[in-house]
């Protein structure tokens, strides 16, 4: 793995910092203050190909490394990390659908969602099943030319507000292995959408229930073959968790050029709070934590990237300690600007808001944990 980033990742860096300054801090508040899903920004942003960054170029995508998908997200989730998480989202699904989705669904689908002109949710977990994803319940019946889907699925991302929707449902026996993954049009008949979550954060994003009654599904709208989707499933949460971890990395650095700033600009006791070494301390901290997360994201993209055995350990120790420690420095941004911190004119208390819900989903940081300790105590794994 280069420490440095080349000429081309540098230049995609740029691109997503201008983007997020232009686009998303002029708004980012009011979005999360009113809850308003910014379609608009998400369309911007497919015009620049935002939305399809990973997905092959054969549905419209940029074809990028994990790695260079990283450092985009991470520099727009310093500005706006509910925005930005809800993009990553949306990024996995459309190289799911570019990834094992049939010719006809990819030639329909691929470039709306490529281009962000349609968008799209996740729905892997259920009321019953959210660590334990092999246990989900919604089920696919094959009848004719078509599946019959029932069931109902929980906390779904830009629910309500998107337009296809990757389900993962049962079409055999119990377990991972009777698991198969679909793309469902969002407006079906038969779906119907649950009333939108009240949430501490995340406020630009709609989380909503849904449920599934006796919807037609095509029978092409089955991604990969019958019994695939549980891997499908995890082959997504492995990007999905560096996706996550990258907005906590992002929104890390975000508090901390908010506190940078506001401390070279306090006086207390006729000093600067620069000079104040108890707050030096806390200050070079945040940034030694941040700059370790952030190479260990890194790390677990190359490891992904490589198609590396050990990578769904390194992506699991990566979103563990990133999504802590992103939310840690977040918490401690707040404390340096005392007072004005818990105010909503400075970005701090949202993006504390916003990053604690990173440390649960896409699997929770105690799963993580469980999923390391498996792989060195159990398959007797060397992670050097």
């Amino acid at each position: 793995m280069d420490i440095e980033l080349n000429d081309e990742q540098q230049a995609f860096v740029q691109l997503a910092r201008d983007f997020a300054q232009g686009v998303f801090a002029p708004h980012a508040a009011h979005w999360d203050q009113e809850e308003i899903f910014p379609r608009d920004a998400l369309r911007e942003a497919g015009a620049l190909g935002l939305c399809g960054l990973y997905a092959c170029v054969e549905i419209g995508g940029l074809g990028l490394s994990r790695l260079d998908a990283s450092l985009i997200f991470e520099e727009m989730a310093a500005i706006d990390p509910s925005t930005t998480a809800f993009l990553t989202i949306h990024n996995m699904a459309t190289w799911m659908v570019g990834q094992w989705g049939s010719h006809s669904l990819r030639e329909h689908w691929g470039p709306f969602l490529s281009r962000g002109e349609k968008l799209a949710s996740y729905c892997l977990t259920e009321p019953e099943s959210g660590s334990d994803a092999a246990s989900l319940r919604t089920t696919a019946v094959l009848h004719q030319d078509r599946y019959i889907l029932n069931g109902s699925k929980a906390f779904i991302s830009g629910a309500g507000e998107t337009d296809l929707l990757i389900v993962m449902a049962r079409t055999g026996a119990a377990g991972a292995s009777g698991i198969s993954a679909f793309a469902v049009p969002a407006h079906s008949t038969g779906i119907t959408y649950g009333r939108k979550e009240r949430k501490m954060g995340w406020n630009s994003q709609s989380t909503r229930a849904i449920s599934f009654e006796n919807v037609e599904v095509p029978i092409d709208h089955l991604l990969g073959q019958e019994g695939e989707g549980f891997k499908i499933a995890m082959r997504g949460l492995d990007g999905g968790r560096i996706n996550i971890a990258s907005c906590s990395v992002g929104a890390a650095q975000g508090a901390i050029e908010t506190a940078r700033t506001y401390m070279q600009g306090r006086k207390q006791f006729n000093q600067a709070l620069t000079s104040f070494q108890a707050l030096q301390f806390k200050f070079a901290d945040m940034v030694t934590h941040t700059v370790a997360a952030r190479q260990m994201v890194r790390l677990a993209a190359c490891k992904l990237d490589a198609g590396a055995a050990d990578a769904s350990t390194y992506c699991a120790m990566a979103k563990r300690f990133a999504t802590d420690t992103g939310f840690a420095v977040c918490l401690d941004a707040q404390q340096l600007l005392g007072g004005y911190g818990y105010l909503k004119d400075y970005p701090l208390e949202r993006f504390v808001r916003d990053t604690r819900v990173h440390q649960i989903l896409e699997g929770t940081n105690e799963i993580m944990r469980v999923i390391i300790a498996r792989q060195l105590l159990e398959k007797d794994g060397d992670l050097k």
